[in-house]
């Protein structure tokens, strides 16, 4: 009977533990994204061995399903939008005054030179919804007490990630760190949030710095320079038709 009594209470604890890992995530996710919409002013560097490229532009989302924005600096790429749309990504190109409705093909390419794929630019995946979620341990990231979240993907999700470890601070939720491991459970990139600041009446990382590992001296660093929350937006920014007039 005793130890008829353990195994049930390893599973339950088991069980509780693991829906606190996705608890913990989708908290972290609502933060940013905030409970309705969000909008962000940012800053981009790219790094590279022998040149560096600054630009700067600005976004806005309402929930998962939509987000755009639109490059505001430098010149050559002022008014380039990327949208998505529910399940459609879509580009518009002002040099071509074309909008083009991007293939799946296409989603994991480079995003302007950046480090990132046009997937993690327009937040196509849902952590807590495409990851199995389980706390792994505990750590402290620069004075900030951190769960260790580890994520495997489900069967059917639509990511390249073979795992993820994420580091979440247990008390504002902040993604602090993320560790992005290939199918063969290959360490291939680290993503690191730092310079706490008050966005909007929430405590969030100011700086995000993204390095892969197999490429030496290469990075994307990231600065949010605005960040609001919850506002009215007007939805014909999310319209492939509007693109053009975002600015």
């Amino acid at each position: 009977m005793n130890k008829i009594l353990y195994i049930f209470l390893f599973f339950f604890s088991f069980s509780s533990f693991s829906q606190d890992a996705t608890n913990i995530l989708k908290k972290s996710e609502e933060k940013i994204r905030g409970i309705k919409s969000s909008y962000v002013e940012m800053a981009i560097t790219i790094v590279r061995p022998k040149w560096k490229k600054e630009m700067t532009l600005k976004g806005w989302s309402v929930g998962e399903d939509y987000f755009s924005s639109v490059v505001l600096t430098p010149v050559k790429e002022k008014g380039t939008v990327f949208l998505k749309r529910e399940n459609e990504v879509w580009n518009y190109v002002p040099s071509i005054e074309r909008t083009i409705k991007l293939p799946p093909s296409m989603m994991m390419q480079n995003w302007m030179g950046t480090d990132f794929t046009n997937d993690d630019l327009v937040q196509r995946s849902s952590i807590s919804d495409d990851y199995t979620n389980t706390i792994i341990g505990n750590e402290e990231i620069d004075g900030y007490d951190c769960w260790i979240i580890e994520l495997i993907p489900n069967e059917d999700a639509p990511v390249v990630w073979g795992k993820l470890v994420m580091w979440i601070d247990k008390t504002d939720y902040m993604q602090l760190k993320t560790e992005f491991y290939d199918e063969y459970e290959d360490m291939v990139s680290v993503m690191t949030s730092n310079q706490i600041k008050d966005f909007n009446g929430k405590k969030l990382p100011s700086i995000i710095e993204y390095v892969p590992l197999d490429e030496d001296g290469n990075k994307t660093i990231i600065e949010r320079l605005v960040w609001q929350f919850d506002l009215d937006i007007n939805q014909r920014y999310f319209l492939p038709s509007y693109m053009k007039n975002l600015r």
